[in-house]
């Protein structure tokens, strides 16, 4: 039986890692893991910290200025429609349009956002989501 290539037979030892524990600790990716699990994910989730500032964060002063909303209830809009989504299409890369009203504006109305749900393996190789902007891959 001849022996299979694996990755590093091809490419060499890996000369740097970035796991998934680190960028959540470096704030690249901040873990929603406690929230997601109330609206049915059953698996880790994080959201990258630039889709976090455009679709869930949220100031006192950004309700005096536009309209009182707060992360919490923002945050769980999010999951709640990514849950359903996720129970009604398949892959492991899934585009969607979020609809939030955007901070920093004097918008009180919800505009669409794109946002990208991915499925994937974690550092253990069991599997995790991560929401993302388009751009953030």
């Amino acid at each position: 039986m001849e022996k299979r290539e694996g990755l590093q037979d091809i490419f060499g030892e890996a000369i740097s890692v970035y796991t998934r524990a680190q960028a959540i600790a470096d704030g690249v990716l901040i873990d929603v893991s406690a929230d997601a699990n109330e609206a049915g994910f059953k698996v880790p989730v994080a959201i990258t910290a630039a889709a976090w500032a455009e679709v869930v964060a949220w100031s006192a002063e950004d309700s005096a200025r536009q309209i009182h909303q707060d992360e919490h209830e923002r945050l769980n809009d999010l999951l709640w429609a990514a849950a359903t989504l996720a129970r009604h299409h398949t892959g492991n890369r899934m585009p969607f349009q979020h609809h939030r009203v955007p901070r920093g504006r004097d918008e009180v109305r919800r505009i669409p956002i794109t946002l990208v749900m991915v499925i994937g393996p974690g550092d253990n190789a069991a599997p995790v989501v991560t929401f993302m902007l388009p751009t953030d891959d």
